[in-house]
């Protein structure tokens, strides 16, 4: 993938996933003080299950943003495209899909 593309994309995803980021934290302290109410017992469990779900979600997004993070890093030392584990190139099309991506496709099936 042309590096320029590839920044262009990862800088926008990175906004989007930031935004969503800071929705999904959001969210989950507005759960966090529901629980702390006082209510139907019957419906106790609604907050938790909330929170839990939001939370689940910080935690992907934030993981997201990482790996996000390291392949803009990877592009300023003139490694992206490159497996981080291998030093394979990694195929444009699994680029394309994710620009993020650190792994050749075998890799990651190895890993997972």
């Amino acid at each position: 993938m042309n590096e320029k593309v590839a920044r262009e994309r990862l800088t926008a995803e990175r906004a989007d996933v930031a935004q969503l980021l800071r929705d999904s934290e959001a969210a989950a302290a507005a759960d966090r003080e529901v629980e702390d109410e006082p209510g139907d017992y019957a419906d106790a469990a609604q907050p938790l299950t909330a929170q839990g779900m939001d939370e689940a979600m910080v935690a992907a997004f934030r993981g997201r943003l990482d790996a996000i993070d390291r392949a803009l890093k990877r592009l300023d030392e003139g490694t992206y495209g490159r497996s981080v584990r291998s030093g394979s190139p990694i195929p444009d099309a699994r680029l394309e899909a994710d620009p993020a991506a650190e792994l050749t496709i075998e890799e990651a099936r190895q890993s997972g």
